[in-house]
């Protein structure tokens, strides 16, 4: 089946489990990239994604140089921010107009996912939803055992044909 990996990253651990899937399942990768991100540090990285949650921004991307459409199972990665997905998700979604689709599902954040998976299914509701995971902080909390976690997801997900 042809797959392509689909995420964004803020701090390397969604990068961290997008490779290892890459790896796991030889997938085709897509790294949605911001035009002129900011990457504030500390407590302010907090309100700042937590703004743009709220405010449901959509920045710019990069371009993508892969055409979702072309594939027939897309795995889509984002940390949690303020208990959703990424703008930079969200500018994808409203851009790519993904139908039709096998959709794997795969998130990091520190404590809770919060409707993360509920928002992207509504944002792309006409598509089969194969499978999802959350990791919680995936490099600093037993990087072995998540591997691991993420290996046996990535089984599941090509069994679904």
């Amino acid at each position: 089946m042809k797959t392509l990996i689909i995420y964004y990253s803020f701090e390397g651990n969604t990068e961290f489990v997008a490779d290892l899937v890459a790896k796991e399942t030889q997938a085709d990768v897509l790294k949605l990239e911001p035009l002129n991100e900011k990457k504030p540090k500390g407590f302010m990285k907090y309100l700042w994604g937590g703004k743009q949650v709220f405010t449901k921004a959509k920045p710019p991307l990069k371009p993508l140089g892969k055409d979702p459409m072309s594939y027939e199972l897309l795995i889509i990665g984002t940390p949690v921010w303020a208990n959703s997905y990424t703008p930079a998700i969200r500018s994808f979604l409203d851009k790519a107009n993904i139908c039709g689709k096998k959709i794997a599902l795969f998130c990091c954040c520190q404590a809770y996912q919060g409707h993360t998976f509920q928002d992207i299914k509504r944002r792309i509701p006409d598509n089969e939803f194969v499978s999802q995971i959350v990791l919680k902080d995936p490099l600093v909390r037993n990087k072995e055992a998540n591997t691991q976690k993420v290996q046996q997801w990535c089984r599941d997900v090509l069994e679904v044909k």
